[in-house]
């Protein structure tokens, strides 16, 4: 069984940082891809940001130059820095690992709060 943890959410003022990061442990296997999406009541999912087992980071347009996202393979965990926050990224971040060979699986993690305001 995979299970993702996810931690380092909290409430900033706008042009704070917070890093978040996502754990996984388990039947880990066949990484294909690791990263964030974050979701606010009313609104739709929106992928964040992701990296490819090769590496190939994605970006979405709004988070361009602020957020970082990177990865500890050793420690099957995924980080998401966010720099220069601004209330309009306040939302429930949800990690996910793809994962499977043939077969593609998307592992989700809890969910942490991230609040930023004034």
């Amino acid at each position: 069984q995979v299970q993702l943890v996810e931690s380092g959410g909290g409430l900033v003022q706008p042009g704070g940082s917070l890093r978040l990061s996502c754990a996984a442990s388990g039947s880990i296997f066949s990484i294909n891809a690791m990263g964030w999406y974050r979701q606010a009541p009313g609104k739709q999912r929106e992928l964040v940001a992701a990296v490819t087992s090769g590496g190939s980071t994605n970006y979405a347009d709004s988070v361009k130059g602020r957020f970082t996202i990177s990865r500890d393979n050793t420690k099957n965990t995924v980080y998401l820095q966010m720099n220069s926050l601004k209330p309009e990224d306040t939302a429930v971040y949800y990690c996910f690992f793809n994962l499977g060979y043939a077969i593609e699986t998307d592992y989700w993690g809890q969910g942490t709060q991230v609040t930023v305001s004034s």
